[in-house]
């Protein structure tokens, strides 16, 4: 193997290790963004100048949304506090997802089925989003702000699959 083809499969194995990571974090970020929900809708709610005693009825569009999810938390939390526990599944399931990545990092073709997983999973976002939305009221546009994660999160693995074929197809060739 020449110097030229080892450069270019460090520059490969950098750019999908910078991918995997960068995927890994925002895993991790999304799911750990789903233990402390109440606080968080509090400070969106500040941010957007909803007081904690307004009514959702007071506002219209993302207003009212906002206003109703964390009237909706709030209430959930103080009578039925159980039911938090589903989204502490939730973010575990996020970070378990994201560990699964590691064998993705250590090794990138042999490991490659781990990216048609993430992109099995990212593509099964927009169903799930479209039918349970709708199904559980959530307005259209939030849908499409959740259909966007699954679209956004294709394409590094579009990216790393990319890369991979081609470090795949330079070690058959050697």
């Amino acid at each position: 193997m020449n110097n030229s083809t080892k450069n270019k499969e460090k520059k490969l194995l950098l750019i999908i290790r910078g991918l995997v990571l960068f995927f890994m974090l925002s895993l991790i970020i999304s799911g750990v963004t789903a233990f402390p929900l109440e606080a968080e809708l509090n400070i969106l709610c500040e941010i957007l100048d909803i007081p904690i005693d307004a009514s959702p009825e007071t506002y219209s569009g993302l207003k009212n949304w906002i206003a109703t999810v964390r009237d909706g938390i709030i209430q959930t939390n103080q009578l039925y506090p159980f039911l938090a526990y589903g989204t502490d599944w939730l973010a575990f399931a996020h970070i378990i997802i994201a560990v699964a990545f590691i064998g993705l990092y250590q090794n990138p073709v042999r490991n490659k089925w781990i990216v048609y997983f993430g992109m099995i999973a990212c593509a099964g976002i927009i169903p799930l989003a479209l039918i349970c939305g709708t199904i559980r009221h959530i307005p259209f546009y939030w849908r499409l702000i959740d259909c966007s994660f699954g679209v956004f999160g294709l394409i590094p693995l579009y990216i790393m699959h990319y890369c991979i074929n081609i470090l795949e197809n330079n070690e058959k060739s050697q």
